[in-house]
């Protein structure tokens, strides 16, 4: 409910102690006169109600307070002890000395009514504020990734299975009280068994049976009349968990499946490779090469598609601020034709993008450029003059694969030009669909301005540190890619707002701080 609150403001007398004993050069003291944190209040209002529930904290100050824990590295009850006793904190949040503070579970409380979307747009408003200091420009987007670590235990395989389908009896229970009062008793009874010094095979045998078992009679409850007059929340709670053991039952049907659920606690949480392997999630970053300021920000699956993200991220921050982005730096993950195409699109993105070539392994023989294919791309023509019309997709659907026959390959006069050994009996040519993206990109690798711009490119490298090292991006506090995205955002808001206060700091006069240090070695 949105009616008074507990915390009382600060008086005109502790605002005017707080402001004396607080240094002007504190970051806090700098930061509240660039944002507008009221701006925010709309968006914010939308996610409480007006008439039921308890008189609600200040969502203002509560937004606030989860920037601080980001800023601080501050845990909930950290968070409140210094909220307590810090002036700077107290003159940041408006807090008078006779307010009573939150508990620290509030802050949970306010994180799941407030939820990444809400932040997503607080993130672009605070974007907008800088843009609209006249800091944020067009000319060049900085993209990389860095990897967050799950906050899991990564159980065996017969531990995720059996967890799996506890959920799922969990989740059934509401609808199909002795249904799931009977397969508790199986449970335990298999895992009686198991303790047998049965071998781990056998073991998941049995577990993997037992839940394609619950799964024949679970998959017909959402038809069912008791689930219909249901709670919503037990609802969705049961198709959460019908969706995650069919996911995992369908991993081990496909051991070499590489997308597979690690954990029920976590079942976004994905095994991925970013230098080393890793269990968790990625945090993609577009960052302006003029302000380093972070324009867009996206959370994957630790398995996701990094360079594919490129575009989603530059039309993310053009939808939010109706701009036109001109150019991106990104690393070897955008050297694929379709990331080249989608972000050069003239009809689209219409993107400048400057990105390292893979290195081309020089060959001996005639390169598929050396092939003519005809207009409608159905004949190819080689060297000699021979043609074929034999052709497919090839196996990664990114081209067409044309053949030549023995008998054509094996009377040419350039067979040793055009084979690479003589025990070769015919000549295969894959035509790229994109050929023309990978030759623009190579063209623009050899240009003054790319290597001008490549030279720009470890700015977000720094910036991804300074996520990671000073504000712990690399763990996820939370689980869930939606949490693990909230987190995300919220840090990389932070960041942003220390780097418009250095921006729209003053910087100290040399010769003033000069003449202070040489006083200071006089004094002593």
């Amino acid at each position: 409910m949105l009616q008074s609150e507990e915390l009382v403001p600060l008086s005109d007398f502790e605002r005017q102690l707080f402001t004396k004993l607080v240094p002007e050069d504190h970051f806090l003291r700098q930061l509240e006169p660039l944002i507008d944190f009221e701006r925010f209040r709309p968006s914010l209002l939308k996610h409480y109600c007006l008439e039921l529930g308890r008189p609600a904290l200040d969502p203002v100050r509560m937004l606030k307070l989860d920037l601080l824990s980001m800023h601080y590295r501050w845990s909930d009850r950290e968070l409140l002890r210094h909220s307590q006793v810090n002036m700077a904190v107290r003159l940041f949040l408006n807090i008078g000395c006779d307010s009573k503070l939150p508990h620290p579970t509030s802050m949970t409380y306010f994180r799941e009514r407030v939820g990444a979307e809400a932040i997503q747009k607080i993130f672009d408003g605070v974007v907008a504020q800088a843009r609209a200091l006249g800091l944020v420009r067009d000319r060049l987007r900085l993209k990389d990734a860095t990897h967050v670590i799950a906050n899991i235990a990564i159980p065996t395989t017969i531990r995720l299975v059996a967890e799996t389908r506890d959920t799922l009896l969990e989740a059934a229970e509401p609808f199909a009280k002795e249904q799931v009062a009977y397969e508790w008793d199986r449970a335990e009874a298999i895992s009686a068994v198991a303790n047998e010094d049965l071998p781990d095979e056998e073991r998941l045998v049995q577990r993997v049976a037992h839940l394609r078992s619950v799964l024949l009679w679970a998959d017909e409850l959402p038809n069912s009349e008791a689930f219909r007059a249901g709670a919503a929340s037990s609802q969705e709670k049961l198709q959460d968990a019908l969706t995650l053991a069919h996911k995992v039952l369908c991993d081990r049907d496909d051991p070499k499946a590489g997308d597979k659920v690690l954990s029920v606690h976590d079942p976004d949480a994905r095994c991925g490779r970013h230098g080393e392997f890793f269990d968790g999630y990625l945090v993609d970053v577009a960052m302006d090469a003029d302000s380093e300021i972070i324009t867009a920000v996206n959370v994957l699956p630790a398995n996701g598609d990094e360079g594919g993200d490129a575009a989603h991220l530059i039309e993310q921050e053009e939808a939010a601020h109706g701009n036109d982005v001109e150019a991106l730096s990104i690393d070897g993950a955008g050297y694929r034709g379709p990331v080249l195409r989608a972000l050069t699109d003239p009809e689209g993105l219409s993107l400048q993008v400057f990105t390292p070539p893979t290195e081309r392994i020089a060959l001996t023989v005639f390169s598929p450029e050396e092939f003519t294919l005809s207009e409608d791309k159905k004949v190819l023509t080689c060297p000699a003059g021979q043609t074929t019309t034999y052709y497919e997709r090839n196996t990664n659907d990114t081209g067409v694969k044309f053949r030549f026959s023995k008998k054509q390959c094996g009377r040419c006069g350039l067979r040793a030009q055009c084979l690479s050994s003589p025990e070769t009996k015919t000549r295969t040519v894959i035509k790229n669909d994109y050929e023309a993206e990978y030759k623009a990109a190579q063209a623009q690798a050899q240009t003054p301005e790319y290597a001008k711009v490549r030279k720009e490119h470890p700015a977000i490298e720094r910036k991804l540190s300074e996520l990671v090292r000073r504000h712990d991006l690399r763990h996820a506090r939370y689980r869930g890619l939606w949490k693990v995205r909230r987190q995300a955002l919220l840090t990389c808001t932070t960041v942003n707002l220390k780097r418009i206060v250095k921006l729209r700091t003053p910087a100290p006069n040399p010769e003033e701080t000069g003449t202070v240090r040489a006083e200071l070695v006089m004094t002593d």
